[in-house]
């Protein structure tokens, strides 16, 4: 058994956000993503095929996604399903600590 905390066992801090592959089965994957004030570039979007929950465990975010006139603010504890193909991109992150999150993606 190998116990770790997820919400504080985190890398350095480092110019680009980190995607550490957790587990993985049939149909799905789980990560973690530590940012520390990244966000998407201007003009693009993400338009995944799988299905994407989210959990911020630390830290602050804002996610925009197409067409929407406002961002989702989400804190520690928020969780956001975002459907297969729903544009987003991630506004802003909080740059005064690491923002940590679970990501599970997976097809229906």
């Amino acid at each position: 058994m190998d116990l770790r905390n997820l919400a504080s066992d985190l890398p350095p801090r480092v110019p680009n956000e980190i995607f550490e592959p957790l587990l993985a089965g049939r149909g799905f994957r789980l990560e973690r993503i530590v940012s520390t004030g990244q966000i998407t570039p201007p003009g693009t979007w993400f338009d995944q095929d799988e299905e994407e929950w989210v959990l911020l465990l630390a830290g602050a975010a804002r996610l925009k996604f197409e067409g929407d006139a406002y961002d989702v603010a989400l804190k520690p504890g928020d969780a956001l399903l975002i459907p297969a193909h729903r544009r987003h991109r991630v506004e802003w992150t909080d740059t005064a600590t690491a923002t940590v999150w679970i990501a599970v993606y997976f097809s229906r």
